[in-house]
C-alpha cells in the first residue's frame, strides 16, 4: 500500500505538474495555474514579469479590483443576516432571542471576521474553502488560502485533502503532538536552513525559523492507524500531521508523522458563488477578466512607449561637427547653433499618431470587462456617461442586481449548511447553563422584542401593583412598562429560571433561514414606491382605514420586498383600551387570556414575589 508521504509527495508533484485537466473536448482548466494568475491579478503583477525584453517597466492598469470589490459588497452576508425559524407563532420569541444569543456567540467567536474574509475570497476566486477546527473547547473557522491548498482539481471531496502550513518551533512544541518527533524535525529544518515556500517551491522570503508540515484529511484505510492486516479495505475519517523533507541522497531524506488520529468529519467545506462542473475552482471576478486584464495591459504599454517616443526632442542632420552632442545637455537656452551650408539641423516628427486608436482599442476592452463582471456605472456609483438615458442606467442595474441575487442564494445555502454542519453544534453547547443575559438591541429589533414581551410584562406589572393594594388602569400599565424601557435604553436583560437548553427544548435550533431579501432590493422602484405612497398618506391620513387600499398598500410593499407588511404597525388594541378601568375581580384573568392569544409566554413571576426592575420574564 502507498505510504502516507508518496500520497502526499505525488499530489504535490501532480498539481506542480501544469498539465490541465480536460474539461470537455476543447476546454482545459490548469488549477495552479489560474490560482497562480489570480493571486498576481490581486496584487497588481504581471505574470510575464515587471518588464520588457528591452529592459523597460510595464504598467499594470488594475481593472480587477474594482469587480472583486463590486462583487464582494453585492454578495455580502452579514451575522444579522442569520436568523432561527419559529415552529409556530408561539415560538416567535424564543426564536428572537435564540437569534440574539447566536449573534452575540457569533461575535465573541470572531465569526463576523470569517464572514468577511469567506466573502471576499468567494468575490476573487468564485469558490472557498472554509476549515473549522476545534481547540481549547472553542470552535476556530478559517479560510484556507487556496496557495497551500492540495486538493483534486475535478473533484473537491473524492481526494484526500493536503494543506501545508508554516510554523515557528515555539509553536509546533504548543501543539499536541508527538513531542520526540517534533524535536527531531525542528533540529532537522534548523541544520538544513529551511525556509517558507509556496506549492510552487517558489522562497515566499527568507525567515529560516519557520518549518512546514503537511495535514492531510480524509477517507483512508483504516490501516494508516492501525497498521493491521485486514484494515486496508475499512475506510475512516482521519487527519495525519505529517514532515517531509528531501535530502540530497535518499539516505538523507526526512519522512516522519507528528500525529495521527480519526475525526468525526472533514474539517474542510468548499463553497461556490456559481459552481462550474468539472473543476474544483469555479470562477470568480479575476478570472473572469484574465484576457481584458492582459489586452488592457498591452495597450497601456503601447500607449506609454508612443508617449515616452513623443516626450523626446530628436534632431537630425549630415554635419559632422553635431556628432555626440545632446540637445538637453550640451546645448542652453540661446545657444546660435551653426552648420554647414546645405546641412541643415531639423527636427524629427514623434507624434504619437496611433494614441487616440489605442484608447479606443483599451476601453473596448475596458468596457467588456465590466460587462462580463456585471459591474457597470450604475451599480458601482460612479456617474453614469453623458447622454445615457435614465432607464438604461436602471435595466443595467436591474440586470446586475439579478446576478448577484442568484450568487446571494448559493452563499446563504451554503452558509446554511456549514452553521448546521459545523458551528450550532458548538452553540449549542454554550446554551447548557442558566444564567442572565444582556442583550443590546437597537432600531427594529428593540421594537420587535418590547411588542414580543409587552404581555408578560404589563401582566407581572399588574401583579405587583395588585400586591400593592392598587388597581391601575390599563393606560397606566403601559406606561409603567414605556418608563421602564426608558430607563433600559438599549439594553434589555433577559433571566431565566432553567437552561438555555430547556428553554429551547421545543425550538427546533437547525432550523435557520438566512434572510438574503435585502439583497434583491430594487432601490429606484423601492424609493420611487415609498415617494408616492408618503406622498398620498400625507394628503389622506385616513386612507388606510378603507380595507382595500390597506391590501393596495401591503401588496406593494409586498412586491417592493424590502419591507414585509407584518413590520408595519397596526393600531394597538392596547392604546384602544388605555382609558378602561380594571374594576372586576378578575384581571389576571383577563391578561392570562391576553397572554395565550399573543403566543403563550410563561415564565413569569409568582404573586407575592416582587420581580426585579428591567428583568424580562421569559
Amino acid at each position: 500500500m502507498k505510504s502516507l508521504y508518496n500520497i502526499i509527495t505525488d499530489a504535490e508533484k501532480a498539481l506542480r505538474s501544469g498539465n490541465p485537466i480536460k474539461i470537455g473536448k476543447y476546454a482545459e482548466h490548469d488549477h495552479a495555474e489560474v490560482i497562480a494568475t489570480i493571486e498576481a491579478y490581486l496584487n497588481k503583477q504581471h505574470i510575464s514579469g515587471k518588464f520588457d525584453s528591452k529592459n523597460r517597466e510595464k504598467p499594470f492598469y488594475d481593472i480587477v479590483t474594482q469587480a472583486v470589490n463590486t462583487w464582494y459588497k453585492a454578495t455580502d452576508i452579514d451575522r444579522k443576516n442569520i436568523k432561527f425559524l419559529p415552529k409556530n407563532a408561539g415560538q416567535r420569541l424564543k426564536a428572537f432571542i435564540a437569534t440574539l444569543m447566536f449573534r452575540d456567540w457569533m461575535k465573541k467567536n470572531n465569526f463576523g471576521q470569517f464572514l468577511n474574509k469567506w466573502g471576499y475570497t468567494l468575490a476573487a476566486y468564485g469558490s472557498a474553502v472554509s476549515k473549522f477546527v476545534e481547540q481549547d473547547g472553542k470552535l476556530i473557522p478559517y479560510v484556507v488560502a487556496w496557495d497551500r491548498l492540495i486538493c483534486d482539481p475535478v473533484d473537491f471531496y473524492s481526494n484526500p485533502i493536503i494543506e501545508k502550513i508554516y510554523y515557528t518551533p515555539a509553536q509546533l512544541r504548543a501543539l499536541p503532538y508527538d513531542q520526540e518527533e517534533v524535536e527531531r524535525v525542528i533540529k532537522a529544518s534548523q541544520q538544513a536552513g529551511e525556509v517558507r515556500e509556496d506549492l510552487e517551491e517558489q522562497t515566499i522570503d527568507n525567515r529560516a525559523e519557520y518549518i512546514g508540515v503537511y495535514e492531510i484529511h480524509g477517507e483512508l484505510p483504516l490501516w494508516y492507524l492501525t497498521f493491521k492486516e485486514g484494515d486496508e479495505d475499512i475506510y475512516r475519517q482521519q487527519m495525519h500531521v505529517v514532515f517531509i523533507k528531501k535530502g540530497k541522497n535518499k539516505e538523507d531524506d526526512i519522512e516522519t508523522t507528528l500525529y495521527s488520529g480519526r475525526e468525526k468529519q472533514n474539517p474542510y467545506y468548499i463553497s461556490h458563488l456559481i459552481e462550474q462542473e468539472g473543476r474544483t475552482l469555479s470562477i470568480g471576478a479575476v478570472q473572469h477578466l484574465f484576457d481584458n486584464q492582459w489586452m488592457v495591459n498591452y495597450s497601456v504599454k503601447l500607449i506609454k512607449d508612443q508617449l515616452d517616443l513623443a516626450s523626446k526632442m530628436v534632431s537630425q542632420t549630415s554635419d559632422t561637427d553635431f556628432a555626440g552632442r545632446n540637445v538637453m545637455t550640451d546645448i542652453d537656452t540661446g545657444d546660435i547653433l551653426i552648420t554647414k551650408e546645405n546641412q541643415p539641423l531639423t527636427p524629427i516628427n514623434l507624434q504619437a499618431t496611433a494614441y487616440s486608436p489605442l484608447i479606443n482599442f483599451l476601453d473596448t476592452w475596458y468596457q467588456g470587462g465590466r460587462a462580463i463582471t456585471g459591474t457597470h456605472e450604475s451599480i458601482t456609483g460612479e456617474t453614469l456617461p453623458s447622454g445615457t438615458p435614465y432607464r438604461l442606467g436602471a435595466m443595467l442595474n436591474t440586470e446586475s442586481q439579478s446576478l448577484f441575487s442568484m450568487m446571494v442564494e448559493n452563499k446563504g445555502l451554503h452558509l446554511e449548511e456549514m452553521i448546521n454542519k459545523y458551528v450550532l453544534p458548538f452553540f449549542k453547547k454554550s446554551l447548557k447553563t442558566t444564567k442572565e443575559v444582556s442583550l443590546i438591541l437597537q432600531g427594529e429589533e428593540l421594537e420587535q422584542f418590547d411588542e414580543l414581551t409587552l404581555p408578560a410584562r404589563l401582566e407581572r406589572a399588574l401583579r405587583a401593583e395588585i400586591m400593592a393594594g392598587r388597581m391601575p388602569t390599563m393606560s397606566e400599565l403601559e406606561q409603567m412598562v414605556s418608563e421602564e424601557n426608558r430607563l433600559l435604553g438599549s439594553l434589555r436583560p433577559i433571566k431565566i429560571n432553567k437552561s438555555w437548553t430547556d428553554y429551547f427544548a421545543d425550538l427546533d435550533l437547525d432550523a435557520i433561514d438566512i434572510d438574503i431579501t435585502g439583497e434583491q432590493l430594487d432601490r429606484a422602484e423601492f424609493y420611487s414606491a415609498i415617494n408616492s405612497i408618503l406622498q398620498m398618506l400625507m394628503s389622506n391620513p385616513n386612507a388606510l382605514q378603507d380595507p382595500n387600499i390597506r391590501k393596495l398598500f401591503y401588496k406593494i410593499f409586498d412586491k417592493v420586498g424590502v419591507v414585509s407588511p407584518l413590520e408595519i404597525a397596526k393600531p394597538s388594541p392596547l392604546g384602544q383600551m388605555g382609558q378602561i378601568e380594571i374594576a372586576k375581580p378578575s384581571p389576571l384573568g383577563q391578561m392570562g387570556q391576553m397572554r395565550e392569544n399573543t403566543g403563550g409566554i410563561a415564565g413569569l413571576p409568582e404573586i407575592g414575589q416582587r420581580p426585579e426592575v428591567g428583568i424580562a420574564s421569559i
